[in-house]
């Protein structure tokens, strides 16, 4: 990043607004509903169907098949979950928000009125050290100031977090579950639609463990548990973490403008239509991150635009392929974890 890449906080710049007409006059931010409307009945059709599989296949091992199924349908209904919280798919808040909470609270257990506010945080202050709640997943440590902090058993995590990040990934729905549930029960904390959230949280939760240990022997209901979970959580790891992770890291005093903000705390990851739906359009990351309210199809039509105006303003644009992300984000894992494997070293 060159050295006049980020401005003082506050300094207006008139190149987004020239960007955002591009995007405008291509049409490029009206609705979907069509496209909404088939990708969620197929998601749906194919939720409703790995349920079924489940209780036809009844108490086997060869269920954790079928655990492996769930963890992708669950990820496609975060995804439209995700796309709801953007306002992408209706042209009203309410009709966004009810589709949130049916596919987050019901269909995966998880707050959407916590999700929305922690994302709504982090497209604001995307890789702004002390604002992003991205960047403050213990124990892991994506700067070099909590390196500095980590203590005890945390600090031997960040020690060896490149090898261990995917394993830790594992834990990471068992970790949106828990403060799903926190947040709901915490009344000091200011939640939308409480009492609906709670009521759709506890029928997922009630329905999935009494579904999996009516039709599964204890021990394997648990082990089934485990692995759909883990793997929902590895899948939730391999979508987000290559998007920002890796990225230059901003302080409070070094934001950016906006334009810049979004693009150079940002990667896009290569692919075709196969990469768009297994990502759920987040591999589009720069172009989601300036324009969050566009429908998640017409990111792949916005992408030449953006990039080509990033080319004529010298701005830069980082894209490359799932495999290449990965190395980045496990890089600067390794990187940060240097100072504590080689104390004193320069």
């Amino acid at each position: 990043m060159s050295a006049n890449a980020l401005s003082p906080v506050g300094e207006k710049t008139s190149r987004y607004p020239q960007l955002a007409k591009q995007i405008r006059d291509a049409g490029l931010l009206r609705r979907r509903p069509w496209y909404y409307a088939w990708r969620i009945s197929a998601t749906v059709a194919a939720y409703a169907a790995a349920w079924a599989v489940f209780v036809l296949v009844g108490d086997s091992w060869w269920q954790l098949f079928t655990a492996a199924a769930m963890a992708v349908t669950f990820m496609q209904f975060g995804f439209l979950g995700h796309d709801a919280g953007h306002q992408q798919i209706f042209g009203s808040r309410r009709g966004n928000s009810i589709v949130g909470y049916l596919l987050g609270n019901l269909g995966l257990g998880l707050s959407f009125g916590w999700w929305s506010d922690k994302h709504t945080r982090h497209h604001a202050n995307p890789n702004v050290e002390g604002r992003d709640p991205d960047l403050n997943v213990d124990p892991v440590a994506f700067t070099d100031a909590q390196a500095a902090r980590s203590r005890g058993i945390g600090k031997q995590i960040v020690r060896f977090q490149a090898a261990l990040f995917i394993p830790l990934l594992f834990l990471e729905a068992f970790h949106m579950h828990f403060n799903s549930l926190r947040r709901i029960v915490n009344r000091n904390r200011p939640i939308r639609a409480r009492g609906l959230e709670a009521v759709l949280f506890t029928v997922h939760v009630v329905a999935y463990l009494g579904i999996v240990f009516t039709v599964l022997s204890p021990g394997t209901a648990v082990v089934f548990i485990f692995v759909h979970q883990g793997l929902l959580g590895v899948y939730m790891g391999a979508s987000f973490a290559p998007n920002h992770k890796g990225m230059p890291v901003l302080t409070d005093g070094e934001q950016a403008d906006f334009l810049l903000r979004q693009v150079l705390t940002a990667r896009n990851i290569d692919g075709g239509r196969f990469v768009d739906a297994a990502l759920g359009g987040l591999n589009y990351q720069i172009e989601h991150h300036l324009f969050p309210h566009m429908p998640r199809p017409n990111l792949r039509q916005a992408q030449p635009v953006v990039r080509q105006f990033c080319a004529e303003h010298d701005i830069a644009y980082c894209q490359t392929s799932m495999f290449g992300s990965w190395g980045r984000v496990l890089g600067h894992l390794h990187d940060m974890g240097r100072d504590i494997r080689n104390p004193g070293s320069p």
